[in-house]
């Protein structure tokens, strides 16, 4: 089935939905606000490709996390497929965090 671009949006909506439910196990904030998915990629057949990096590559879940991303994704309706590309260019820091995340942690 080939979807719309308002479903592709809606499925999009979705998923990020989906990756606020994810939380960095060492910061109360969940990885989308915290900035950790760089992209999200949906093909009009519902194949979603997952751009994101961790806070540093020795992150403690480095391994679960992204396994837990691709899970919540696949998870959502509409969605056919889900790869999740891990990558650390650029690298993560502070200033990729919402504005919401920073509130939160009392960094603004």
């Amino acid at each position: 089935m080939k979807y719309t671009d308002e479903q592709i949006a809606d499925i999009g909506d979705n998923i990020i939905r989906e990756l606020k439910t994810i939380f960095d196990p060492e910061i109360p904030v969940d990885i989308y606000e915290l900035g950790l998915v760089y992209d999200v990629q949906i093909s009009d057949d519902g194949d979603v490709v997952v751009v994101m990096t961790l806070t540093s590559p020795n992150c403690p879940v480095a391994e679960s996390l992204p396994m837990e991303v691709e899970e919540k994704v696949k998870s959502v309706e509409g969605v056919n497929s889900a790869k999740i590309n891990l990558t650390f260019e650029p690298t993560w820091t502070k200033d990729m965090m919402s504005e919401e995340a920073r509130f939160e942690l009392g960094m603004l």
